[in-house]
């Protein structure tokens, strides 16, 4: 064999993958949990290794194939697509560890599955022979009942503090503690949960600067995926589902104007507010998608200096405004039949709103502090 492999992602996989989330959807909005179908579904379009490099059997892949992807399946389900990104994302955050600890993760598995969280509460991390003893709790961990790894912070980053480190944790060191995601107003089964781990072992191989991850300066060599500065891709990470569910929502306005009754004058003038409507949500979401395949190009690019940093945080934010109105407007306009708890509209709406609501999609926060970069754009 000449040892080549095919650029992820694979087209067939892909679609396999969104056909199985969506017709697992409803289930995973009541349940508050994917489907078993779902994850293996996920995992078998090559979604964990998307970012892991190459020569650990990843695909190394750009910025904007992982955008594609993920959008693709966030037309069928936005949960899904949450956690296909959380997946690829938490895993270009496992290639900044050491080549020890990169190849403990993936040398038997590319496709570990990884997730990741920050929001780090009471934890210790007691420096012992060898590495760390480490204990606490991580909030907000998307993902995780299907993960094999961690990626825990020894504290909430500030930028510039050096002092922070990032711990790979392998899944039978850490219990998850169920916080009541089924009541969450939408993505209810993206799964963000309580990580909590009582005094286990990291070794040193398993740990790095957290502030290098926000840079994008890696300790060994790099792929262009590892380059680019953390900042530059986060909102990019959460803003491709909900690029998805709101194709998604076009689809279904779409479809609801294609089935007419007998025409006639009085019937096309009351249809003509949802056709205008239909229209203006089409133009926001493809603009939208035009701000976020540019802040892929930025970072596929490896461009980190101050502007398109600034930029992608800025046209992400966007972006997310942008695609929240265009399902607005197309929930409205679905009639009585789109507000029942069991359509797809209804649903729709609720992730794109919870979805929207994180704080690096919020336009303020993603542009403070940002004023001499964006002076530029």
């Amino acid at each position: 064999m000449c040892g080549h492999r095919a650029p992820w992602p694979d087209a067939g996989l892909i679609r396999a993958a969104a056909a199985t989330a969506g017709r697992h959807a409803l289930h995973a909005d009541v349940s508050g949990s994917l489907s078993p179908e779902t994850v293996a579904a996920l995992a078998a379009a090559g979604f964990p290794g998307c970012f892991v490099p190459e020569p650990l059997g990843g695909a190394g892949a750009t910025f904007g194939a992982a955008t594609r992807a993920v959008a693709a399946i966030g037309e069928e389900c936005a949960a899904a697509a949450w956690t296909a990104s959380v997946w690829a994302y938490s895993g270009r955050g496992g290639a900044f560890l050491p080549a020890e600890g990169r190849a403990e993760i993936w040398a038997k598995n590319p496709q570990a599955r990884l997730v990741s969280s920050t929001a780090a509460c009471g934890v210790r991390a007691a420096p012992v022979a060898g590495g760390w003893l480490l204990s606490g709790a991580w909030r907000c961990a998307g993902g995780a009942e299907s993960a094999d790894w961690a990626l825990l912070s020894s504290a909430v980053p500030r930028t510039g503090d050096r002092s922070v480190l990032m711990f790979a944790v392998a899944r039978g060191s850490f219990t998850l503690a169920h916080c009541g995601e089924s009541s969450m107003l939408g993505i209810r089964a993206a799964g963000r949960q309580t990580l909590v781990v009582e005094r286990a072992f990291v070794p040193e191989h398993r740990a790095f600067v957290w502030d290098d991850m926000r840079r994008g300066r890696p300790a060994g060599p790099a792929t262009t995926a590892r380059l680019a500065p953390l900042s530059a891709v986060t909102g990019l990470a959460f803003a491709t589902p909900i690029l998805g569910a709101a194709r998604g929502a076009l689809r279904l306005a779409e479809e609801r104007l294609a089935v007419r009754p007998r025409r006639s004058a009085a019937r096309s003038s009351v249809r003509m507010p949802g056709r205008v409507a239909f229209a203006r949500s089409a133009a926001e979401i493809d603009a939208a998608a035009l701000l976020l395949f540019r802040v892929a190009e930025d970072a596929d690019m490896c461009r980190s200096d101050d502007t398109p940093t600034a930029r992608g945080r800025r046209d992400s934010a966007l972006a997310a405004e942008l695609l929240t109105a265009a399902v607005d407007r197309l929930f409205r306009s679905a009639g009585s039949q789109g507000r029942a708890s069991s359509h797809a509209m209804q649903r729709i709406w609720r992730d794109v709103h919870a979805a929207g609501a994180y704080n690096a999609l919020r336009f303020e926060s993603a542009t403070i502090g940002d004023a001499r970069g964006l002076l530029s754009v």
